[in-house]
């Protein structure tokens, strides 16, 4: 809940993903918070090692809202509001606790506590987290709250019903239509096989192409499918709730975390070109740790626990300060 003088900030980057990994730790916490959105300048692609612990590449207009009361917690991710988040403990006095989830990339020794993914294989220190998922804003509420919403819009769908989630192309990687191709000729032997159903959406990323490729694979199957730019709501946290097996692109930690999220199986479409190379140590932790599997026809896997990592870190940050919580 946001009120405006609570002891907790959530300083927001402009950047959607980091602004949802932070907000789900907070949420985890369960306690009322202030939310400051950062605007950045162009001086904000300076190094963190020269903006220091100063509002270098903070639009000044903004700057207004980081006033005093100060908190006592300050969460955020992302590089770009590092210095923000050491600006605001220097300002408190050094009273305030910084929570900085990735990492900061300069004045690490200022954050209380750093959550960084495992396969960072960052050097362990008093003040850093290894966390094997991205935190994310999907908790087990949030899935029976969802599931309640959209499981009678699925009902006439056979199970098992098989989510298929895909990102696309990043700054890095291509995904292809023969990429297109291959995953939606397998997800939909899948069901076939089963005699199931697929829920499909796609991404800003997936590209027209690609797409149009996706949705001649499952033409004739009983589907329910989403592309972007579709009206109306988006179903993807729906075909989370309600998948009994998922299938997503893995050059996207964050979709193979909140996949990851559930009970049900999760099988990752991950194509070498498509992949950054440090995603696959990403991909062998989660194998190792039976979290996922690799794309097959035929797959099998039990349910499992879900696994979320905001309430990992928010657990740990409990742990460490109970007094910021009375």
């Amino acid at each position: 809940m946001q009120v405006e003088t609570a002891p907790v900030w959530l300083l927001a980057d402009n950047r959607a993903g980091n602004v949802a990994q932070a907000l789900g730790v907070i949420e985890a916490l369960d306690v009322a918070y202030r939310r400051v959105d950062l605007s950045y300048t162009r001086w904000v692609r300076l190094p963190n090692l020269l903006r220091g612990d100063r509002l270098i590449g903070i639009d000044r207009i903004q700057t207004g809202a980081l006033a005093a009361p100060w908190p006592k917690l300050a969460v955020a991710a992302g590089r770009r509001a590092a210095p923000v988040m050491r600006w605001v403990k220097k300002q408190s006095g050094y009273r305030t606790r910084l929570v900085h989830i990735m990492r900061p990339e300069g004045g690490e020794a200022d954050f209380d506590l750093i959550a960084v993914p495992e396969h960072d294989q960052v050097v362990p220190d008093d003040n850093i987290l290894e966390v094997l998922l991205a935190p994310h804003r999907i908790s087990m509420g949030k899935l029976r709250e969802t599931r309640g919403l959209w499981a009678g819009r699925f009902a006439h769908l056979p199970r098992p019903r098989i989510a298929v989630i895909v990102g696309g192309s990043t700054k890095s990687t291509g995904f292809t239509p023969d990429m297109a191709g291959r995953l939606g000729q397998t997800a939909a032997k899948m069901a076939e096989i089963r005699g199931g159903s697929i829920l499909m959406t796609t991404s800003r990323r997936t590209g027209a192409e690609q797409t149009a490729v996706l949705i001649a694979a499952i033409e004739g199957l009983p589907q329910h499918s989403f592309v972007w730019g579709d009206e109306g709501e988006n179903p993807y946290f729906g075909y989370l709730a309600c998948a009994d097996a998922v299938v997503v692109t893995g050059e996207s930690v964050s979709m193979v975390s909140e996949a990851c999220a559930a009970t049900a199986p999760v099988m990752l479409f991950a194509p070498e070109r498509l992949i950054p190379g440090r995603h696959r140590l990403f991909h062998e932790a989660l194998m190792r740790a039976k979290l996922i599997q690799p794309l097959s026809v035929n797959w099998h896997m039990p349910e499992r626990a879900p696994l979320r990592s905001a309430e990992t870190i928010a657990g740990e940050i409990r742990t460490r300060w109970p007094e910021l919580f009375v």
